[in-house]
Formats: C-alpha cells, sequence, structure tokens
C-alpha cells in the first residue's frame, strides 16, 4: 500500500552503530523511497546554532539593495555559483514544462578545498568546480556557508552509507563515487509577495531534483513544499522544529532502475490573506556524485523482466544538461 504521507523517520540508530537497528531502519528508508522518495529526519546530530547562524546570515544577503547582490550575480548559465536573481529561473522546464519565472531567488556556493590538481582542472571537469563567489557582506556569511557545506557533506555521506544498507549493497558501495563530489548549497528567499502570481507561476514549479539526494531545512510559513503521490495528489510535506527533509533525486532513481522514485515536489503560493507572513526561506544542500561517477543500474536493480530502463550516464554531464535547460534570460557575466 503506498504512503499517504511523508513519513518521520529518526536516524540516530545508523549513527549510533547497533547493527539489528541500522538494518531495520534500512528497511524503513527502502519502503520509503519506493513509495514516495521524501522522508523527514530526525537524530542527524546537526547543531542548531549552526543551522540559525546560516539561517540569519542569509537573511541579512537577502535584504540587501538588489545592486549589492548583484555583484555576485551568477557568471553563466552552467556555473553554479553566486546570487540567482528573482523569477530568473523556470524549473518546471527541467521536466518539459513552461511556465513564467519562479517566484524566488536564492545564493549558491559549491565545493570547497578544490585543488590545483588534473581531477579538478582537467577539461572533462567543466565548471563544476568554478570558484565560490562570496558577498562582502553580512560578514559572518563565508565561515557560516563553509561549515555548513561541510557537515551537510558528512551528514550526505552517512545517509549514502545507509542507502547502500537498504539496497542490500555494502555498506561503502558509494564512497568511490562520492569521495570528490559536486554538491551545492543553496539558499533560496521566497519573498512575501507584492502582487498576484501569473497562470501556473508558482515559488518553485513542479520539478524532480537532479542528483542523488536533497538535505532540505524548511521554515513554516505560508505557500510550503508539496510533493505529489503516487495517486497524483498533491501532499503537504510536514514540518517539524529541528529535522530535515530528504528525498532522492534523479541520478539515485537511475541507480535503482526506478525501483526507488525522484518525486515531483513545488512550493505553492501563500494563500492571500496570509501573503503579509509568508516570506520564507530553506537552505537546501543539493548531493551531486563525482563528476566522473558513472550512473548505471545497480546489482540487484534489475531482472528479465525489469531490464535497465536507462543507458549509463555520468553525474557531470547529467547535471550539466539540467541546469542549462531552466535558465531565463538574464545579464551574464560570460
Amino acid at each position: 500500500m503506498a504512503l499517504a504521507a511523508v513519513p518521520v523517520l529518526d536516524i540516530s540508530p545508523f549513527r549510533q552503530g547497533d547493527s539489528g537497528a541500522k538494518l531495520a531502519l534500512a528497511a524503513e528508508v527502502d519502503r520509503t523511497c519506493r513509495e514516495i522518495g521524501f522522508m523527514v529526519i530526525s537524530g542527524h546530530g546537526v547543531d542548531a546554532d549552526l543551522i540559525a547562524a546560516v539561517e540569519a546570515t542569509s537573511r541579512a544577503f537577502f535584504d540587501l539593495p538588489l545592486d549589492e547582490k548583484m555583484r555576485i550575480v551568477r557568471p553563466a548559465p552552467d556555473v553554479t555559483r553566486g546570487y540567482i536573481p528573482f523569477k530568473a529561473e523556470v524549473l518546471v522546464r527541467s521536466r518539459g514544462g513552461s511556465a513564467e519565472g519562479d517566484l524566488n531567488e536564492s545564493l549558491m556556493i559549491g565545493p570547497l578545498d578544490v585543488a590545483d590538481t588534473p581531477y579538478y582542472t582537467a577539461p572533462a571537469a567543466g565548471r563544476h568546480f568554478a570558484p565560490n563567489l562570496w558577498p562582502e557582506q553580512p560578514a559572518g556569511l563565508r565561515p557560516a556557508y563553509e561549515r555548513y557545506f561541510r557537515v551537510m557533506s558528512g551528514l550526505a555521506a552517512d545517509l549514502m552509507q545507509l542507502f547502500a544498507l537498504a539496497l542490500d549493497l555494502p555498506q561503502d558501495h558509494f564512497a568511490g563515487s562520492i569521495d570528490r563530489h559536486i554538491s551545492r548549497l543553496r539558499v533560496r528567499n521566497y519573498p512575501a509577495p507584492r502582487e498576484a502570481p501569473a497562470p501556473g507561476q508558482l515559488r518553485a514549479g513542479a520539478h524532480s531534483d537532479y542528483g542523488s539526494l536533497t538535505i532540505l531545512k524548511t521554515e513554516d510559513r505560508p505557500g510550503g513544499l508539496q510533493v505529489q503521490g503516487r495517486n497524483g495528489e498533491w501532499l503537504d510535506v510536514p514540518h517539524r522544529p529541528g529535522c530535515f527533509v530528504v528525498n532522492i533525486g534523479d541520478m539515485m532513481a537511475r541507480w535503482t532502475n526506478d525501483r526507488w522514485v525522484s518525486t515531483l515536489h513545488r512550493v505553492v503560493n501563500p494563500p492571500p490573506d496570509r501573503a503579509a507572513e509568508s516570506r520564507r526561506q530553506s537552505l537546501v544542500f543539493f548531493h551531486n556524485p563525482n563528476y566522473d561517477a558513472v550512473v548505471s543500474c545497480l546489482p540487484g536493480c534489475a531482472t528479465d523482466a525489469n531490464p535497465p530502463r536507462y543507458p549509463p550516464t555520468t553525474s557531470g554531464g547529467h547535471l550539466r544538461e539540467k541546469f542549462l535547460s531552466t535558465q531565463q534570460a538574464i545579464a551574464y557575466a560570460d
């Protein structure tokens, strides 16, 4: 029976190392990823003060005048760094749809500590290791973002180990595919609306995420996250204080031959009578495997009756194609 709501899972048994409890949790993760592809997790161990610092410095950045934010505007459509202005992205395009620009703005960084070695500088690396763009103010933003990126990288690695167990694979199965990952931290600001949206225009249009998994910190504000269930009905994702929302992305669905679902989700507009209180901010960590990681059907995810559905691809090539598909025409630096 398909899940009718996004479940809340305590992942502390995995972190504490009890083998029986880990396997029980892995079985629940497998069921959740088969049915809905979204979960709310507690027991993650992330410092609440760090989350608060990222939220506060991000809010201060988005409150700056537009010309100040545009000093670090995204330099090109395939460079996932810097500031992305309001309405500059249309997420439904990644699924072949069309709409007016999404009603949010964002600030994005990528990998830290990039070495001047061939792996990172080779043509095959493309722009996945482009330099991060940092605003001059607020002063505490950069250290907060860098620490948060590292903490999310660690949590994502734990989740990938849990996913491996859920797929009846060795716990370290994905380790060689994520040790030089090309993940992104993206903080989205959804301002309180000042005018009615255009027909079909949302805070974030219906889409699936592109990578392996996403770790999301939300706020409890009107106009929030919804996920599409198996029957086509849109379900509200519950906000639980101190928890993260985790969902799998397209690459994990391809790895599992659609055993696990990369689910459509969206951020809806607030009711008009609650617009004034609807400013919303989300901390989104998009975990993406190494750019040269080959994504092809995992052992145990195909049978004679259900052969591999997708040709092999690489993480880097898949992501670049998706990045380019969603961008509005704005003035890029190059």
